[in-house]
């Protein structure tokens, strides 16, 4: 298997056209897992993405799909930390509270008097939110919104 990725590495960084995946980024996890579907490729190549620098590394050099002019926005933190934190996010919403529900307040802009609000939104709606045909980073954060556009408080804050 290792060897493997080893190969898969470095067909893609001798080529840097490929286009980096909207939810999981670029890097070797977006390459090796390219075209496939479902929740599994998607946090198996966010985790490559993560994992020995890979992506910092196509970053730098234009490799694995990545590109170096690219402009980080809002959305791309929410997708990448989506990403990179499916499970402690999900557990955390189910719940109501946890430390990563409470970045995921902080990168969407929830005012800290609003925050209880919201964690009390995504415990209730938690069944919508991660409902079953919400399989992919971008379909959990529309749902999210959709949640938020509900409740007078949360109506107020717009995930980029």
């Amino acid at each position: 298997m290792m060897k493997k990725l080893i190969v898969a590495a470095v067909l893609v960084a001798c080529s840097s056209a490929a286009m980096a995946d909207n939810d999981i980024g670029c890097g070797l996890g977006t390459q090796v897992w390219a075209g496939q579907k479902g929740i599994g490729p998607k946090v198996l190549g966010a985790t490559t993405n993560g994992t020995f620098g890979n992506q910092t590394f196509g970053i730098t050099f234009g490799t694995l799909g990545c590109r170096q002019n690219g402009v980080v926005t809002a959305s791309a933190r929410l997708g990448e930390f989506m990403g990179n934190n499916q499970e402690s996010l999900a557990r955390d919403m189910s719940v109501g509270q946890g430390e990563s529900l409470n970045v995921l307040a902080n990168l969407i802009g929830i005012k800290e008097q609003d925050k209880t609000v919201f964690f009390n939104a995504t415990k209730t709606n938690f069944a919508t939110i991660y409902a079953a045909n919400n399989q992919t980073t971008g379909q959990v954060l529309a749902a999210l919104q959709t949640v938020m556009a509900q409740d007078a408080t949360l109506s107020a804050y717009k995930i980029a």
